[in-house]
Order: C-alpha cells, then sequence, then structure tokens
C-alpha cells in the first residue's frame, strides 16, 4: 500500500485548495467506504469537510435499503453530514428508451450535483478506481472505440474528482484491512450475468492479472499516455476547426482545409465543427462524423446530409456548410396590397400585376394565410395526372430538405394554392370570370447566401 493512498491524497492536494467543502458519493460498497474514510480523516486534518451523499437506485429491494441503513448510521457514528436520495431507474428506462445502468447513472448523477449544489461543495468525489478504468477501457475496446475510448475514465471533468483512478482495487482492500473499515457486498457483483462489466470483472480480468500481475498499472499507464496524445490531436483539430467561420445560420469552412488535413485530425475536427455547430456532442456519432467526411472529399458540389441536432451538412463546390434547421414561423395572414415576411422570404399579394407577380384565383371572401408546409399537403401541379404530396415534389424537383423546410405556402382559407419553385396550384390556376389576384415571393439572398 503506498503509503495510505499516498496518489489520491497528493491528486486532492493539487486540486482542491485547503479548506474545501467536498460530497462524497458512498454506495457502502468497499471503495467508496474508502474514499470516505480518507476524507474524515486525512481530509479532515488538511481542513477539507466532508458530506455523504448516497442515492438508493430502489432495484434491490430490501438489500437496497440495507446498503442506505448502513451508510447513515456509520456517518450518524462519524458525526459525517448524510444526505440521501432514491428514484424509479426502472421507469426513467422504459420512458426514455435507456439501459437500466444508463438511467441509473443519469438520476445518480443528477442528485449527486443537486447536493452539492445546495450544500456549497467545491467538488464531487467518487470512488473508481484503476480496475474500473482498465474495464472501461476492455468495453470500450469491444464496441469499437477509437483512442478517445481507450483514454478511460477521466480523472477530473465538469465538477467530478476521482482520486482512486489510478490505484488498483486490491491496495484499497488493503487500506480498508488496516483501517477496519465496515462495507456492503452488491450481490450482483457476483452475478456474471448482471452486466458486461460484471463479466469482465469476473472472467476476463483475472486471466488478464494471470498473464501479467501489473495489467491494471499497465492499462493504467496506457490509458494516461493515450489521453495526453489524445488532448495534442484536440488542440491540432481544434486550430483546424478554428478556419471555420460563421453564417447567419451555422459554420462554413473551405473543403480544402479539411481535406488536406489527416485523416486522424479531419475527423475530430469534423466532430468539433458539428458540435459547435448544434451547442453540444449529445447524439453525434462516429457515423455522423465518417459521413461528413466522406462528403468532405466528394468533390461533387450540392450534396446534403440531414444529421441529428436539427442539422444539415452541404457541400458546395468550395465549402462544407453546417447548419441548424430552426422551427418554421407560425401562420401569417396576408391581406391584397400587402407584403408579409416569412423566414428568409417575402409574400405579396396584389389586384393588379406587380413585377414578376403570377396570377391566382381566389374566391370571394376568402382568407389568405402564408405557412410552412405541412404532412397531409397533396399538391395538383397544371399539366400533372394526380396530385402528390409535397414532400415528393420538391424530392422530385432537386429540392432540398433544407430549402424545403423554409419554403412559404401561400393558402386559401387553408387549402395551398401557391408555393416559390412550384407555383400557383391547378385548384387556383385563374378562369373566366373569377377574381384573379398577383401573388410575388422574394427571397432574401443576402441573407441566406452561404460562402461557397
Amino acid at each position: 500500500m503506498r503509503s495510505e493512498l499516498e496518489t489520491a491524497r497528493n491528486f486532492l492536494l493539487d486540486v482542491l485548495p485547503a479548506g474545501s467543502r467536498v460530497l462524497c458519493a458512498v454506495s457502502g460498497g468497499l471503495d467508496s467506504m474508502c474514499l470516505l474514510h480518507l476524507m474524515n480523516t486525512w481530509g479532515r486534518m488538511r481542513e477539507f469537510s466532508v458530506t455523504a451523499a448516497h442515492f438508493n437506485h430502489q432495484l434491490r429491494g430490501k438489500a437496497a435499503d440495507r446498503d442506505e441503513a448502513f451508510v447513515r448510521d456509520w456517518c450518524d457514528a462519524q458525526s459525517i453530514p448524510f444526505v440521501s436520495g432514491r428514484g424509479d431507474v426502472r421507469d426513467l428506462a422504459k420512458r426514455e428508451g435507456l439501459t437500466v445502468e444508463e438511467a441509473a447513472r443519469r438520476l445518480r448523477y443528477a442528485f449527486l450535483r443537486e447536493t452539492a449544489e445546495q450544500a456549497g461543495c467545491a467538488a464531487i468525489l467518487t470512488a473508481h478506481h484503476a480496475d474500473d478504468n482498465a474495464e472501461t477501457m476492455l468495453l470500450n475496446l469491444t464496441r469499437g472505440t477509437g483512442s478517445r475510448g481507450l483514454t478511460g475514465i477521466p480523472r477530473a471533468r465538469d465538477g467530478i474528482l476521482r482520486p482512486f483512478l489510478e490505484i488498483p482495487r486490491a491496495e484499497l482492500a488493503d487500506y480498508a484491512a488496516a483501517h477496519a473499515i465496515p462495507h456492503v457486498e452488491d450481490e450482483t457483483n457476483g452475478d456474471a450475468d448482471a452486466a458486461a462489466r460484471n463479466l469482465l470483472r469476473l472472467h476476463v480480468m483475472p486471466l488478464l492479472k494471470q498473464l501479467n500481475p501489473r495489467a491494471v498499472e499497465n492499462m493504467t499507464r496506457t490509458a494516461a499516455i493515450l489521453g495526453e496524445e489524445s488532448q495534442a490531436l484536440e488542440s491540432l483539430a481544434e486550430e483546424l476547426a478554428g478556419q471555420a467561420k460563421e453564417t447567419p445560420d451555422g459554420l462554413t469552412i473551405p473543403c480544402l482545409v479539411l481535406a488536406e488535413a489527416p485523416k486522424a485530425l479531419r475527423d475530430r475536427a469534423v466532430l468539433q465543427l458539428l458540435a459547435k455547430a448544434a451547442g453540444h456532442r449529445k447524439d453525434l456519432t462516429a457515423v455522423h462524423v465518417s459521413a461528413v467526411a466522406e462528403l468532405v472529399m466528394d468533390r461533387r458540389p450540392g450534396r446534403e446530409l440531414s444529421l441529428p441536432c436539427d442539422l444539415t451538412a452541404r457541400r458546395g463546390r468550395y465549402a462544407l456548410t453546417l447548419t441548424r434547421r430552426t422551427a418554421p414561423p407560425g401562420p401569417v395572414p396576408l391581406t391584397i396590397g400587402d407584403t408579409v415576411s416569412f423566414g428568409y422570404w417575402t409574400v405579396r399579394a396584389a389586384e393588379r400585376p406587380d413585377g414578376p407577380g403570377s396570377p391566382m384565383r381566389l374566391p370571394d371572401g376568402a382568407s389568405l394565410t402564408v405557412t410552412a408546409w405541412r404532412s397531409d399537403d397533396r399538391l395538383l401541379l397544371p399539366g400533372s395526372r394526380g396530385r402528390r404530396s409535397f414532400k415528393r415534389l420538391c424530392a422530385d424537383r432537386g429540392i432540398s430538405p433544407q430549402t424545403r423546410d423554409a419554403l412559404p405556402v401561400l393558402r386559401v382559407d387553408g387549402a395551398p394554392a401557391a408555393v416559390p419553385e412550384l407555383g400557383v396550384l391547378e385548384d387556383f390556376t385563374p378562369r373566366s370570370g373569377d377574381r384573379t389576384v398577383y401573388v410575388t415571393f422574394y427571397m432574401r439572398i443576402e441573407e441566406k447566401r452561404h460562402e461557397e
């Protein structure tokens, strides 16, 4: 045992000022009880103040209640402030389509963050150790991760600190034995069918340790090396992505800038650009990055991709443009003789020809509104054989989804009557003796244009 968990103590002294208040996440297992004991002994001597937080996932019935009572009683005996929380993990998993493990994690960390904020804590401490990190690396490897996934669990991120991350679990067991630290065992940890992580813990890790007793330490060192290399690549990719320019509704970057970069840098830069355009990285996967990178390398202009987070990637002649699709404006009433705005468009209806206006039949007493297209719109174009959906008509005419979604639809008493790119529909073409008005659509090109 390295002089009473020296690695963890040095880490905490480096990242937290003396006198800091911290929140320890405590399940009642050996690892988290070692963390709580360390902070209650050595930590108090260094003027840290600690609060224990336990979250009951309500997955194991009486056993879960037993764990909560155990942690509460131990904290009472040691005069450690204690806070508990609980949540319906299975209900969240069902509602959100999550695995039970992911639902439990969401609820647990939400509880920890809220508790830390209310208690005025500078950081949340968890007891993840080197064996946990090695298991995470192996899980990510089996999922086909890139080098970023092989860096394992971050030691510090978003206010969460993991002081034991470079310490093997065997060292924590020695510490617990030396100080007679009590703990409870989660019976699912011994069940090989409970989760993939347990399969690794019970079967794979023991074999690796037979091959090399220092397997966990070596994997920890490898994760640290990969982390440094990954950070260096991220910095280079950030410089690359920094050459993008902001547009009114997204980003644009010369394709050549990305195409000439090595693939490892290009992919990271593409992810950074997508995250910047979306405002976050959630739901952006390697599949989306690969598709956009392929778009960059394809010299055919005009291709587009619809991506998560309401993003559209478009390959122009010289530039890649990322735009975020926004919700179309609501219905806008239109009076004859007036002009209204609808997104990037203006729409005008007049009694007499006004420039390039198109004639349209208008029944007496009918009202005009301008809206976005609707999924149930069925349009009949002059000279066509039958009605077709708005979406299909736009696709047949080569109108991109991004352009389609921004088009204004002029409606007469709710029925589609005229659309830019498609014209006046058959139902509203002028007939002898009918009232005729003239409709004009203008697009504000200077606001919509992207640098190509």
